[in-house]
């Protein structure tokens, strides 16, 4: 069972490969998946290193643990790509997020050296933009969008105001509904303690479609959680729905507004989240 097989994974909360004692607590902070981090949060020194380390924790996980892990290895250009995938090849159940996507070449390269893992794409650049439709359709599991590096490409700046994103997550999100691909995962937001930040980029990224988002400490795990679950008014209105439509199908009328079959569909997948 691949990491992206489980339902419903909202948070993905990286940690930095070097740090081996913080891999069990990451994974008892309730965050969906942790991102064992071997690219950004690994000094050049340490690459070798820190991918020994994720590999030998690698081989004493439980499946279960192995099912919540992903592992950002180097992009597929970076010299240290191949050893990566050779680290990784007996872990089967895990997740790998590829970072620097930009054709789907680089996907299917990936799935070929980690038949047993799941390949997120991490999408980060305006190259990676342009590709995204053969990227999603390559066998990539779940779209990634790396802000950060993205904005960076194209010398945006996006610390006080993220409009410049709008049409790359468009398109992203596109990409991996005409893909048939869970909801896309939104990039981090570097606000340790600014929570009203955290929510309003993660509401943004719900507008474009986005259904998760990276996170870089434990504490931004919960409130995204909480952020996600349907509310108690909503609840109420998708029961009320449903109610009205059962009560004369096709031609119900709900607080001023005629519950046609878009109108259900939400209804149900509300209280289907709720569930889950």
């Amino acid at each position: 069972m691949s990491a992206e097989s489980l339902p419903n994974a909202r948070t993905y909360l990286f940690v930095p490969g070097m740090r081996p004692e913080r891999f069990s607590k990451a994974l008892a902070s309730g965050a969906d998946r942790i991102v064992l981090d071997l690219e950004d949060a690994v000094a050049i020194d340490d690459k070798a290193s820190a991918r020994d380390l994720v590999a030998a924790w690698l081989q004493h996980a439980t499946p279960a643990d192995r099912s919540r892990v992903v592992v950002r290895i180097n992009d597929a250009s970076s010299p240290w790509f191949d050893a990566d995938v050779a680290a990784l090849r007996d872990a089967d159940g895990i997740g790998v997020l590829l970072p620097k996507a930009e054709s789907a070449a680089q996907i299917a390269q990936t799935r070929a050296a980690l038949p047993g893992a799941g390949v997120l794409a991490l999408i980060e650049s305006a190259r990676g933009v342009s590709e995204v439709n053969r990227i999603a359709t390559a066998g990539a599991q779940r779209l990634v969008f790396g802000t950060l590096d993205f904005a960076l490409d194209l010398d945006m700046d996006i610390s006080t105001d993220g409009s410049g994103l709008a049409y790359a997550a468009s398109r992203i999100a596109i990409a991996s509904r005409l893909a048939g691909l869970p909801a896309p995962i939104a990039g981090v937001t570097p606000q340790l303690d600014d929570e009203a930040r955290l929510l309003s980029d993660l509401g943004e990224a719900r507008r474009f479609g986005f259904g998760a988002k990276l996170c870089i400490h434990p504490r931004q795990v919960q409130p995204i959680h909480d952020a996600l679950r349907p509310s108690a008014e909503a609840l109420d209105w998708a029961r009320r729905v449903l109610d009205a439509d059962a009560a004369s199908p096709g031609a119900a009328r709900l607080d001023g507004r005629m519950v046609d079959r878009p109108v259900v569909l939400q209804a149900q997948r509300t209280l289907a989240l709720a569930r889950a």
